[in-house]
């Protein structure tokens, strides 16, 4: 049988536990038509590049498959029909990833330092600024020098 890969994005209202029990439907439905799940990786909740039907976040989910053509169809149809999907993407591959997806392994990387711990001197307001030059603040102001 061929391989699937599918993401759906639910709503941002729904929780994660109602998530999962879409996701077991449509893993239902794979199975009566004679295919398997063979992983649901959970993405979170993740903000939406633009509002889908008024939502500006979304619940992802991927779901790799191992099943027919026609169950897949099944399981497609039945998604656009839940008014809890928002949109989905279903891609056929040559094989199906063992490990965690991308987005799982980009979440796991902690060892990248964060915007701000690149500098251990300090907030920046403590420190001087070396690209302009240096002003007497007691000095008083020439004619044409800006305040």
């Amino acid at each position: 049988m061929p391989f699937y890969e599918t993401v759906f994005i639910a709503r941002q209202d729904a929780t994660a536990a109602q998530v999962e029990a879409l996701t077991e439907g449509f893993a239902g439905i794979i199975a009566e038509q004679g295919g398997k799940v063979t992983k649901k990786e959970y993405w979170g909740l993740r903000s939406l590049t633009y509002r889908i039907k008024k939502n500006r976040k979304g619940h992802y989910m991927l779901l790799n498959i191992d099943a027919s053509p026609a169950a897949v169809k099944e399981m497609e149809r039945n998604m656009r029909i839940s008014e809890d999907v928002l949109r989905l993407l279903t891609v056929r591959v040559e094989a199906l990833e063992e490990g965690p997806s991308a987005m799982l392994q980009s979440r796991a990387r902690d060892d990248r330092p964060r915007r701000g711990d690149r500098d251990d001197r300090g907030p920046r307001e403590d420190r001087p600024r070396d690209d302009r030059p240096r002003r007497d603040r007691d000095a008083p102001i020439a004619a044409g020098e800006p305040a």
